[in-house]
């Protein structure tokens, strides 16, 4: 963690302190015939890597470095300093690790469209590596080298493609899909020197690899480092990250954990043996996908508007278009639904806690942020698909769960629902279905059959899995779930398979009185969706069940903005990662009776207001294929203090459990009006329901949570997932 706040620094100038580097003026020779390579692994992978599976997502985005370009330019600035730090905060939203702009001459450029006058260049820095021995080593050692070059064709290929979504010419350069020298770039750019044939960075210690997008989009360059200047700062505040920087410890700290137990110490939090909401699985029936409140908009349910922006909202902004061949070209690699044929299985898998562990490394090591283990039971599918109207079975044991965090920094200078909303949601859902399809690909080569569920196919409902794996508590939001380092910001993946695995615990962090206590979604909700009251029973469920119907008809529908996450944006658990905030999340954890007191000063300190330091995106609305000025304009919002009394005498909520959702077997092309006055009257007898409950013996209820008719998981469905199954 960090000492020092960033709030004040600026997105685009990324977690390094690059800025402070001494520069040369001078003109740098370099060729593409530069005898100097990028750093590579060190050991050769063995049989039982997961480099094959690595290899094929490097190759789909490799085929995506090129793209159509828009008919006319977007109106954005014309200042080359203002596009150069959209295009660097671009990057380092995708989690580049330094990033550099540089002109293209003849000797690095040939071979590109003579056009192309400018190139952004970043580095990605290797992954953290398992020790020797450890969970997950012979999975990974050797493929460091194709992780980080897959990573970097991602980053091209959004990039590449959101630049030509704005009318600009541009295509993405990674190794093994170039014509251009990258190392030549990357000392160009100042990122790197060459050091005795060798290829060396700033603050990158474990290694890295370069990506690149061309362009014809004019562009302030940087300076090349100098030859003589410390690749380190020499000033203890900045080691010491006072800028906002990471500090010169990052890593090292890191290194000192093993690689299964991930950044963050969920070890810390109390595990329990049954969550610590109620689910009576005699009640619970499972639901169509049909049921899912997107595919009810697709398919008219929620009424024409709904239906004809279904189509196209998460998919307003150029940035989130970047991302939409990578995420819909996933689709197919996620695996097949019923187990198939595979080779025989190795005998070392069949210690569960070693497997468990070792899959774990991997999804930490492929960039996920959390990763939690847990039975895939039956009540966690969907029971029908919505394209055919077929049943689904449970067919997997073990469900792996990730969350991926959506970014404090972008989400600290948004409102929540602005232009830049469903770019966030995109980029997660992007980057989970990567990690998860890539295990889920291993896991079929060692002889288990394994499938990843993900934004843009699902069979099975990920709140009950994130709950069971021990990732989140329930929440006042409803059907979002809360992680006690990351709050609500999160998308989730998850991955199904029969190999063999210890599972997690659920968690306890004493959340649920807190969210008693707290209001501060519901107040910020901007239509009203998120209950004020106690909690009900739904489907068997005891849940904060919020009004979905209200939820996913505003996402939709809404015009100043991409999506919605206000809820996310103004959770007090919503926190950076500083010491200070970390002490923060332990006091909310160990003191659940100050949570008035503790959201209250939340508040005092502005935290969930916009920070316009963090905002980096240009506000922008694809319409036919052109980026305009936003027709309706741009949501921002701050704070709404003082409003929970008006906004609660003015609620009305409904609720749609299994009796007014679709029919299993219904598909898209039927039309099933939602009936919300019957909804309306349902939720009243809900609180009932749940009241009775708690007032009968407990002993045949197992505490659990689920989403069946929820918008919040799949908030940025693509507009082709209807038809992706």
């Amino acid at each position: 963690m960090r000492l020092y706040s960033h709030k004040d620094r600026p997105v685009h100038l990324g977690p390094y302190p690059l800025e402070h580097l001494r520069r040369t003026e001078e003109p740098i020779s370099v060729s593409a015939d530069l005898e100097v390579r990028q750093p590579s692994d060190s050991r050769i992978a063995p049989s039982t890597s997961a480099l094959p599976a690595i290899s094929e997502y490097l190759d789909l985005f490799r085929s995506l470095l090129r793209g159509p370009i828009a008919s006319e330019l977007a109106p954005i600035s014309a200042d080359p300093l203002e596009r150069a730090n959209n295009l660097k905060a671009s990057a380092y939203f995708l989690d580049a690790s330094l990033v550099g702009v540089c002109r293209i001459t003849p000797e690095v450029g040939a071979g590109i469209p003579p056009n192309h006058t400018h190139a952004l260049v970043y580095l990605v820095e290797f992954g953290r590596e398992p020790w020797p021995g450890d969970p997950g080593e012979p999975w990974i050692a050797g493929s460091n080298a194709i992780r980080t070059d897959m990573r970097a064709a991602e980053i091209a290929a959004v990039l590449a493609g959101y630049v030509r979504w704005m009318g600009f010419d541009a295509m993405g350069h990674v190794h093994g899909a170039t014509s251009v020298c990258l190392e030549a770039l990357s000392i160009r750019a100042g990122l790197a020197r060459a050091e005795l044939g060798q290829l060396v960075a700033p603050f990158l210690h474990r290694g890295f690899r370069i990506g690149a997008v061309t362009c014809d989009y004019e562009l302030a360059e940087d300076l090349p480092l100098a030859s003589n200047g410390s690749l380190e700062p020499d000033d203890p505040s900045l080691q010491l990250g006072k800028v906002g920087t990471r500090p010169a410890w990052w890593s090292s700290e890191q290194d000192k954990r093993p690689l299964h137990l991930g950044r963050y110490p969920m070890e810390r939090i109390a595990r329990v043996n049954e969550p610590t909401t109620l689910v009576m699985r005699d009640r619970i029936q499972r639901v169509p996908k049909r049921g899912d409140f997107f595919y009810r908009a697709a398919a008219g349910d929620l009424g024409a508007k709904a239906k004809e922006e279904m189509s196209r909202f998460p998919m307003k902004h150029p940035y989130a278009l970047g991302m939409a061949p990578l995420i819909r070209g996933m689709v197919p690699l996620q695996g097949t639904r019923r187990p198939i044929a595979t080779e025989a299985k190795a005998e070392e898998l069949s210690d569960s806690q070693w497997n468990a562990d070792s899959i774990k490394a991997l999804g930490y090591y492929l960039g996920a942020d959390f990763v939690g283990i847990c039975e895939a039971e039956p009540w966690m599918y969907y029971s029908h698909d919505a394209v055919d109207g077929q049943p689904i079975e449970a067919y997997h044991k073990y469900a792996v769960c990730m969350l991926i965090d959506q970014g404090y920094e972008t989400m600290e200078g948004a409102s929540g629902d602005d232009w830049i909303s469903a770019s966030q949601s995109m980029r997660a859902y992007m980057r989970g279905a990567e990690i998860a399809g890539i295990m889920a690909a291993h896991c079929r080569t060692l002889g288990y059959p394994a499938r990843s569920h993900t934004n843009a196919d699902s069979d099975v409902i990920h709140n009950p899995v994130i709950l069971m794996s021990g990732l989140g508590e329930v929440s006042r939001i409803g059907d979002t779930l809360i992680n006690p380092f990351i709050g609500p910001r999160s998308k989730s993946v998850v991955l199904t398979t029969d190999l063999p695995m210890a599972v997690d615990k659920p968690i306890d962090f004493n959340l649920q009185s807190f969210c008693e206590s707290c209001r501060k979604c519901a107040r910020e909700c901007p239509c009203n969706a998120i209950t004020f009251g106690p909690k009900i029973l739904f489907n068997g469920y005891e849940i904060w069940k919020a009004d979905v119907e209200k939820c996913a008809k505003y996402r939709i529908t809404q015009q100043k903005g991409s999506a919605c996450g206000r809820c996310m944006k103004t959770c007090p658990w919503n926190r950076e990662d500083t010491a200070m905030a970390q002490e923060m999340i332990w006091r909310s954890i160990d003191y659940p009776e100050l949570a008035q007191a503790i959201a209250l000063e939340d508040d005092l300190q502005g935290n969930g207001a916009r920070n316009p330091v963090k905002k980096w995106w240009f506000d922008l609305e694809v319409v036919d294929g052109i980026a305009l000025h936003p027709r309706a304009g741009t949501n921002a919002r701050d704070l709404s203090l003082g409003r929970e009394e008006k906004l609660a005498k003015l609620q009305k909520l409904a609720i749609f459990p299994p009796e007014l959702q679709p029919a299993g077997g219904t598909t898209l092309d039927q039309v099933i009006p939602v009936d919300r006055d019957a909804g309306q009257a349902l939720y009243a007898k809900a609180r009932a329901d749940l009241t009775a409950v708690r007032g009968n013996a407990e002993g045949d209820a197992l505490p659990s949570s689920l989403e069946s008719d929820e918008a919040h998981t799949d908030d940025g469905a693509l507009p082709a997932c209807p038809k992706a199954t």
